[in-house]
């Protein structure tokens, strides 16, 4: 095929053009995107808006002579690209009323003021540049509608490690945060700030210590000042004492404490504390046996439970350690019964391939909501994947994963649907022949990776620091916590009642899963417990035939995703399909990598052979 016939910025889902004039409120965004995207689609039905205070919810009156779509601000733009949607995806469309799952569906960007975004994998900063304020508008306008299509509506601008100058995004610098917030607005796209806690000590008070008067004065004079030009701001984002980062311990205070202080002065406002439990001891020495990472975050906040603030979100990340290829569900989520809880999810591929190797997430999601009751999270948030790449995720195919996470937002029942089908319908075309080949691709994209990369449930067998590439003991001995204490006899932390006692934080029915080797998932077999080399798996195989098979397997999984996908050449754009081949051709060099790599760990430390007579290299 000839090259993108994509409109300019528009390398997913919304393949038609935008308005030619930026909206001033979401009602003329809606009534622009159904005039552009009617068009596009040939759609002859009339449609029309009306207003009715639904809150971010819409209605969907559908005849045979007219459509109407009642809502009112976000709620009107959100039925609009709903319906844009259901035409594109040629579905029936009925009358029926939405409603979001949760009020905030955040995005947590990374971006630092020098223009680099921490675990950002698709280019530069969108915001940043030089350390100020450097962004295309029009690219921004595409960017909200983008999140707007998909009912994202809340974004932090810069990292939860807030590197100067970004600590002036809350005085200084706040004019051009304005200006940021004035461009998303009429998408529904409101900002959270993420502020350093000791941000009280940058403007010349000599203590950030959350029960100071003089400390709380000031978090309440400044935040009536940010209001004052922000109206709508959903509130601030916190990272305290966690990977050196300032935070009440220092004071002597506990997480209550330090949190409700900042909460106290966004409440006139009806703002939202957003304050992230990813606070762990990341200097803890490799010899000491008793310290496991995964217990902190419930140590720490479960004795708080019920002392936050009611409008504290704590934001809990979706397993106990950090983003790995597989971990079980955090406990916290499942524990805490008087604080309001944000389940943190990451689209940047930290772990996952970088935006590198092919990893569509849908399956892990649907994992997570398996284990966590209904009603348990009152918001969901994501480390955003999007950078200043021409196809906003380094990886084009990566933006399913963007899509599925926005649906995930507005209604975590989709997770039953074919997202990552739709998703490429809608970017390619409902009628394109690649279709069918890309949705298996992606269906089948994690179980691939988790083969070649991550054992049963071990994690952070990567390159220290980049976290790209095999490692196995890359950081077996560091500060991080991270072990998994390999030797000739066995693999695997013991993390039941007669280990570190881990799995006592679950209610009572996982712990009766996890706690048995019998009955623990095998995807998480060496999470939770010490495993000998011949411990002899479900299938009769051992436990170390089992790492060998899966990583020869992955590796020829990631071979034949790059044979797939060399057949699909004349059925897509010329740019997408070279940019694609190019990144499956490395990930079949990483896959061969990290299957000989961590093979060959395991031979040494086992001494088993290969039941199946296939090189190892000792």
């Amino acid at each position: 095929m000839e090259q993108s016939v994509f409109p300019k910025y528009t390398k997913a889902w919304l393949p038609y053009a935008a308005p030619a004039a930026a909206p001033s409120t979401p009602e003329e965004a809606a009534r622009a995107e159904l005039d552009n995207g009617l068009a596009h689609y040939g759609f002859a039905r009339p449609v029309s808006l009306k207003t009715e205070s639904l809150g971010e919810g819409y209605r969907i009156d559908a005849s045979a002579e007219e459509i109407v779509i009642y809502g009112q601000g976000a709620g009107m733009l959100y039925g609009a690209f709903y319906l844009l949607r259901k035409i594109a995806l040629g579905q029936e469309i009925v009358s029926e009323t939405q409603q979001p799952e949760y009020a905030l569906r955040m995005l947590n960007h990374w971006d630092n003021m020098d223009g680099t975004v921490e675990r950002g994998y698709a280019g530069r900063s969108l915001f940043f540049e030089g350390s100020r304020f450097h962004y295309d508008p029009e690219r921004l306008r595409f960017y909200g509608r983008l999140l707007s299509s998909v009912g994202i509506n809340t974004i932090t601008l810069n990292n939860v490690n807030v590197h100067p100058p970004a600590q002036h995004l809350i005085d200084d610098l706040l004019p051009e945060v304005v200006k940021i917030a004035d461009l998303l607005r009429p998408y529904g796209i409101r900002l959270l700030l993420t502020v350093d806690f000791a941000a009280p000590t940058y403007n010349g008070l000599a203590t950030a210590d959350p029960l100071d008067e003089t400390v709380i004065q000031w978090w309440k004079d400044r935040t009536a000042a940010i209001y004052q030009v922000i109206p709508d701001l959903a509130g601030f984002v916190v990272k305290a004492d966690s990977e050196f980062r300032p935070g009440p311990i220092t004071y002597g205070r506990n997480q209550a404490e330090g949190a409700n202080v900042l909460a106290r002065a966004l409440k006139p406002f009806g703002g939202t504390l957003v304050w992230r439990c990813f606070v762990y001891n990341c200097r803890q020495d490799w010899r000491d046996q008793k310290t496991d990472r995964p217990c902190a975050a419930y140590n720490t906040f479960m004795p708080l439970d019920g002392q936050f603030d009611d409008n504290v979100l704590l934001q809990i990340k979706n397993g106990p350690v950090d983003f790995q290829v597989r971990e079980p569900v955090s406990p916290l989520l499942l524990t805490l019964e008087k604080s309001n809880r944000a389940l943190e999810l990451q689209l940047a591929q930290e772990y996952t391939g970088q935006q590198i190797d092919l990893y569509y997430m849908q399956e892990m999601w649907q994992e997570i909501f398996d284990v966590l009751p209904r009603g348990n999270i009152s918001a969901i948030c994501s480390v955003t994947n999007l950078g200043r790449d021409e196809n906003w995720a380094g990886h084009d195919l990566a933006m399913a994963n963007l899509y599925a996470y926005g649906r995930l937002c507005w209604n975590p029942d989709c997770l039953k649907d074919d997202m990552a089908r739709e998703w490429t319908q809608l970017t390619f075309g409902r009628n394109c022949a690649a279709v069918d080949e890309i949705a298996r691709m992606l269906h089948s994209s994690r179980k691939t990776y988790q083969k070649y990369n991550a054992p049963l449930g071990i994690g952070f067998m990567v390159e220290p620091h980049v976290h790209y590439g095999p490692n196995p003991e890359g950081y077996e001995y560091s500060l991080w916590g991270t072990y998994m204490r390999a030797d000739r006899n066995a693999i695997g932390i013991d993390r039941t009642a007669a280990g570190t006692g881990f799995t006592a934080q679950y209610p009572a029915d996982l712990q009766k899963l996890y706690e048995d080797k019998s009955t623990c998932p095998e995807e998480m077999l060496l999470f939770f417990h010490r495993v000998p080399y011949d411990y002899v798996m479900e299938d009769g195989r051992t436990m170390v035939q089992r790492i060998y098979d899966d990583h020869f397997e992955g590796a020829e999984e990631a071979q034949a995703l790059l044979e797939s996908w060399k057949k699909l050449e004349n059925q897509l754009p010329a740019d997408v399909f070279a940019r694609v081949l190019a990144k499956l051709e490395k990930q079949v060099v990483n896959a061969r990598n990290w299957r000989d790599i961590t093979n060959t760990y395991f031979h040494r430390y086992s001494g088993a052979e290969d039941a199946k007579g296939r090189v190892i290299y000792p």
